[in-house]
This record gives structure tokens, sequence and C-alpha cells, in this order.
């Protein structure tokens, strides 16, 4: 992506990065030291403008005023990334699922748990595409690239099962 644009939003998880190019699409949001995640680079546009509808809608899903995300968004991945986050899209907001699932859900075998990891670690869309309601199959709080402590957090507020841990968020 050519010199996108990116703004920062305060949020309770910590400061967002969002990108978005120029149609205006958002193709990335990321939280400082996540794994995989963006920083600005030479070259980009800060420009808050073309925020206003991620804005609006990210301040009121961490109100809990909203609960689906109605954003354009421009993201490519390999074909089982797509099908990977378009089965995680499915997962509604309160909601968990397991990676074990996830795979089944794309028609991967098993073995494939790992695959599926993979793929979510490399979702570029953190919060708004959730990543975070993904658990493994006995409960535990598992891998995500914006941190343990965030991804608590975001079920807690959402009321999801595996919110319940106390774990402070940065």
């Amino acid at each position: 992506m050519d010199n996108p644009y990116w703004t920062e939003l305060a949020s309770p998880v910590g400061p967002l990065l969002l990108t978005a190019d120029a149609d205006g699409a958002l193709t990335s949001v990321s939280v400082p030291g996540q794994k995989g995640g963006r920083t600005v680079e030479e070259g980009w546009r800060h420009d808050a403008g073309p925020f206003r509808e991620a804005t609006e809608q990210l301040t009121a899903y961490f109100a809990g005023d909203l609960k689906e995300f109605d954003l354009p968004v421009r993201v490519r991945g390999t074909e089982f990334r797509e099908r990977v986050w378009a089965a995680l899209d499915a997962v509604p907001y309160g909601a968990t699922t397991t990676y074990g699932a996830i795979a089944a859900e794309v028609g991967a075998p098993r073995a494939a748990i790992r695959a599926v990891g993979g793929a979510l670690g490399a979702n570029p869309l953190l919060v708004v595409r959730a990543c975070h309601r993904v658990i493994g199959a006995d409960g535990t709080m598992t891998g995500y690239a914006g941190g343990l402590e965030r991804k608590v957090w975001l079920l807690r507020l959402e009321g999801a099962p595996g919110g319940a841990a106390r774990v402070p968020c940065p």
C-alpha cells in the first residue's frame, strides 16, 4: 500500500494505530508492541479525516454500545487466511470459539490448528476483526498478537466466556 493514511485513537486497551488506503478503506488497526503490528513510516499521511466512521464505531464499541462493526475494510491475505478471517467474522459479540472449531469451519484438518493460529496472528484488524474471541479448547487464554491482557479485557467488555479472569490492561 503506497503512502497510506494514518491516525491514532486513544482507547481503553492503549493507543490504536489505524491505517487506511486512498479510498478510505480501513487497512489495519494495531497497538504498540503488537506482534506483526504496523508502525508509522516515512511518507504516510497523518489525517484523521478518513477515520471518522472507524473512530465513532470503535468509541461506541469500547463504551459497550456497539456489538458489530460495519466499516469498509481492505485487507489481503492468502486464500487460507481469508477463509479463517471470514470464519472469525461469523463469531458473534460476547461469544468465543476455539482454534479447532475455526479449523473445522474452514474445512482444514485438526492438524491445521497451528495454521489457524498463524492466520489469526496475521489479522491486521485488531479489535475490528475479533480474534480475541478465539480461545484454547480447554478455555485457556492463548495467543493474541495484542497481548493476553488486552484479550482478556476485550472478552470481559463483551461479557464473553474467558473474560472473567482479572488481568489489568496496559
